[in-house]
């Protein structure tokens, strides 16, 4: 994308003086701006970006702005705060429309509508290169080589979908370490969930015969899979070959029963996304459905901020350029609404597919019955949203009269560490909010420190304080982001939240408020004592729904440490010398290790014997050597 120009406009560019805002500043735009294409930001006294718009004529699209009456209240706060404006010029209006969105999510004004959920979904893939590939989940960029097959909407869908292919097309899963090393059939043989090609169970030939039916499942053609399947079992049984008549008998049953739970598949649609928005109350809901291979692959709801109060449309048109992003297209998008510029959306999305990308509005038959399903839902997840945060919102007004605080906590930072016998040692922070908790802002920390080898719980918390707000300092020392807590919650009594306040204050951010949450004399739920720095400790009655609250935090920061715990444990078990030695990584080590048997055989190789491993050459059979002489 190339920009032609940038230029700002100010207050101080206005006559009369530099006070002066809103219409005047939008007025005064308008002596510089012709009928290019581009990208308009609208900023205000602080220089705080409002809002980011495109247009196709930047002079047509900002003089709507500066007329004195017709705009809809969203729109007239927008323009009363407005001090300066900044203009960027483009070729195209795709490129105004992709730059627009790029600033959005990186700027997040106000008054934009913003998609708050951006994960990626996981697909299958079946790696190439490999005489009996595996099936497998995959998540993230699609650079392996090998046959992709998605996106599905949760893991939980894939794992489904995994599970009928295995019980199907008996296709492995497990990896290729160990498939190597396997020397008799593992249990899926057994319960008839694999065909154990790792044993030579399986001819080759038949196992890409397998694999060709599953593809052509994946790809919705099931009931030629059935129909082959069925021609197949006859020919078993007029041979008298009854033991694999029977073997296909059932897999034409597991299929069928596959087939028979997935009734909402539609028939004349093969491949679309159904999104639907529904919104209610100045909030939105959008539901996606994945349809891919004439198969419902799952759903998915997002509640993207309405910049104010957005129309639907504007909201559509938001959410699919901003959903896209990273995200390959189908070909087929069914629309609950109509977007602003569908011509121009469309153009955008062809360009990012490489193919041609069709947006439709269906008003009746099977596909208007896809979109009134996917309405359904997301007036159903946005009712139970609603729901759950007006209970959220008095559990949170509760908080902040249990604890005395000015007001009910926007952000909640909850800290534990775990360690086994300083072994390991790692800390671990989670988030909560008006919106629950907020598991993409969830922190691990690898103590780095002497406090995790000496158990020292006190040095770990001042470790993974010092480093967390040192950073957030450096980031925004003037506290304007929401990355900030109203509320910090440490697991243990007065001893952590003394040592805690001093931390804080030592960073000079002693005015966030603290409780620390210790179990009672007998250590049992429900007998917690809460701690704040100079004050007598206190508990709740048994029966208070902030108990349960709070409960629940801890106990979730306490299942997020012990989780980071347990994956740093596992890598350690797996860690060998191998992994210190620069240059070698997972292929060499794997190479090494199936040649040698052990790092200590590695260890007492000649360069001759390491250069005779695949993929080491002299200079790093040269390496390997004196790495392990260094040791000694």
């Amino acid at each position: 994308m190339t920009l032609e120009r940038c230029f700002v406009v100010t207050a101080e560019d206005v006559e009369n003086g530099s006070g002066a805002s809103g219409q005047a500043v939008i007025q005064a735009c308008l002596k510089g701006l012709d009928g290019s294409p581009g990208v308009y930001r609208m900023l205000n006294s602080a220089s705080e970006v409002l809002y980011v718009g495109k247009a196709r004529n930047l002079r047509a699209r900002v003089s709507n702005y500066a007329r004195a009456s017709g705009h809809s209240g969203r729109i007239a706060r927008m323009i009363s705060e407005t001090a300066s404006m900044m203009f960027l010029t483009t070729r195209t209006e795709t490129e105004a429309l992709l730059l627009e969105q790029n600033l959005i999510k990186q700027l997040k004004p106000r008054y934009n509508v913003l998609l708050r959920d951006d994960k990626s979904f996981p697909d299958i893939v079946i790696p190439s290169g490999h005489p009996f590939p595996m099936i497998r989940k995959h998540r993230g960029k699609r650079s392996e080589p090998g046959s992709y097959f998605g996106p599905f909407a949760s893991a939980g869908a894939v794992n489904r979908t995994l599970n009928q292919l295995q019980r199907v097309f008996l296709l492995r899963t497990c990896t290729d370490a160990v498939f190597d090393g396997r020397t008799r059939p593992c249990l899926l043989y057994q319960i008839k969930r694999c065909a154990a090609p790792c044993v030579g169970k399986v001819t080759p030939e038949d196992y890409a015969t397998l694999l060709a039916d599953a593809t052509k499942f994946l790809q919705g053609r099931s009931t030629t899979v059935q129909a082959n399947l069925a021609r197949a079992m006859a020919e078993a049984s007029e041979a008298m070959e009854f033991e694999r008549a029977a073997a296909l008998r059932d897999r034409i049953k597991a299929l069928t029963q596959v087939q028979s739970a997935q009734g909402i598949n539609p028939r004349g649609v093969a491949e679309a996304d159904v999104i639907a928005l529904h919104l209610e109350g100045g909030q939105a809901c959008v539901q996606v459905f994945f349809i891919r291979a004439n198969q419902s692959w799952g759903n998915r709801d997002f509640y993207p901020r309405t910049g104010a109060g957005a129309e639907a449309p504007e909201i559509m048109e938001a959410f699919l350029a901003q959903f896209y992003d990273d995200k390959e297209p189908p070909r087929l998008i069914l629309l609950s609404h109509p977007v602003d510029n569908p011509d121009l959306v469309t153009q955008l999305l062809s360009d990012r597919a490489g193919r041609k990308v069709t947006l439709g509005v269906p008003q009746r038959g099977e596909k208007a019955e896809l979109v009134e399903n996917a309405a359904r839902n997301a007036r159903e997840s946005l009712a139970r949203k609603v729901a759950e945060g007006a209970s959220q919102n008095r559990l949170l007004a509760g908080l902040a009269e249990a604890f005395d605080l000015d007001a009910p906590p926007k952000r909640i930072e909850v800290y534990d560490n775990s360690h086994i016998q300083g072994s390991n040692a790692v800390g671990g922070m989670i988030v909560a909010g008006a919106e629950g908790f907020l598991k993409s802002q969830y922190r691990k920390f690898n103590i780095k420190s002497d406090a995790g080898a000496n158990s020292d719980d006190f040095g770990m918390m001042k470790e993974v304080l010092t480093r967390r707000f040192e950073r957030l300092l450096k980031e925004d020392p003037d506290r304007k982001s929401d990355a900030w807590p109203d509320l910090l919650l440490i697991d243990g009594g007065a001893g952590q939240v003394s040592v805690v306040a001093e931390i804080m204050a030592g960073l000079g951010v002693d005015d966030i408020a603290m409780v620390g949450v210790a179990k009672g004399v007998d250590r049992d739920a429900g007998k917690e004592e809460f701690h704040r720095p100079g004050q007598r400790p206190f508990a709740l009655r048994m029966n208070d729904p902030v108990l349960y609250f709070v409960q629940r935090l801890r106990d979730e920061a306490h299942r997020w440490a012990i989780g980071a715990h347990r994956a740093k444990r596992a890598k350690a078990v797996s860690a060998t010398p191998l992994d210190e030695i620069p240059g070698v990584g997972a292929a060499r080590k794997k190479a090494l290790l199936a040649h040698f048997g052990s790092a200590k055989a590695v260890s007492r190789a000649g360069i001759s014997d390491l250069m005779a491993v695949t993929g080491i050459s002299a200079a790093m059979a040269q390496t390997i050597s004196d790495h392990f002489n260094a040791r000694g």
